[in-house]
């Protein structure tokens, strides 16, 4: 069954929470690993997942995640994995979204992509290094198989950008806590907080955050004003540093279920 990520996020709202948003790398530690560790992290609380494309240049990911897309694709993992790994967990009570540079989606082919990924039953597709303003095709294509298409905010982005992005985005609005690469932070900052409001006073429904959340304390800081908490090297770390698939996933649970927590008494 096919859960779009506006469903899940609303579905939160009304139980007075933000959503929790979990990424991880098709094809790490192993295909069959990253569908193992997103049956776990929805069975302890989250509510949609990022699926990564592994990709050559991946210019916005820090080393955690560098490492482990690295591992991907050194088994051979490639775009067409991501269609296989949603495929057999449309099953799941969650949202199945995709995060990918453009390049690789424009090698697949723009309507094939949305073609594919909808009939495999993903929600959608965050595009970190597409702007609204150069993603015209990509737009049509997805807005043809009713594909989710989230874009990203900065805290540099000018108020005429975040309306732009507002408007060309369905599902949410993904606000990058922070300039810079994506790993562990000790902070997330006021400048999140900031974003959100400015986000929506631009017209966004729904803002979720990402870029830096660590620990269950900072989720429920953030999901004190936010409508979703994104989280992805910290899940991806706890795989790297295991050193069974066992002990990955009970990591990434025990994780999951402190990210539920935290942002389950943020606004309680």
């Amino acid at each position: 069954m096919r859960h779009l990520s506006a469903e899940v996020i609303d579905r939160a709202t009304r139980e007075g929470r933000a959503a929790l948003v979990a990424y991880i790398p098709v094809g790490f530690p192993s295909f069959e690993g990253s569908v193992e560790a997103v049956r776990a992290l929805v069975g302890s609380g989250v509510d949609a997942i990022e699926f990564g494309i592994p990709y050559t240049d991946p210019v916005m990911d820090g080393p955690v995640i560098q490492e482990a897309a690295d591992l991907a694709l050194a088994q051979g993992t490639r775009p067409v994995d991501v269609m296989r790994a949603i495929d057999s967990l449309n099953d799941l009570d969650a949202a199945l979204l995709v995060m990918s540079y453009y390049n690789p989606i424009l090698k697949y082919g723009l309507e094939a992509f949305a073609r594919d990924l909808a009939a495999a039953g993903g929600a959608g597709v965050i595009t970190p290094d597409l702007t609204p303003d150069s993603g015209g095709e990509w737009i049509a294509a997805s807005r043809t198989r009713g594909v989710e298409r989230i874009f990203l905010a900065a805290p540099s982005s000018p108020e005429k950008r975040l309306r732009l992005v507002t408007k060309s985005s369905t599902g949410f609005v993904y606000a990058a806590s922070t300039m810079g690469v994506t790993g562990l932070r000790s902070s997330v900052g006021e400048a999140a907080r900031t974003l959100v409001e400015r986000t929506r006073d631009a017209g966004a429904e729904r803002v979720c955050v990402g870029l830096g959340v660590s620990n269950g304390a900072q989720a429920a800081e953030v999901g004190a004003y936010a409508d979703g908490v994104i989280v992805g090297s910290a899940f991806v770390r706890r795989l790297l540093e295991a050193q069974t698939p066992s002990e990955g996933l009970r990591s990434i649970e025990a994780l999951a279920r402190e990210f539920r927590t935290g942002i389950e008494e943020a606004r309680a």
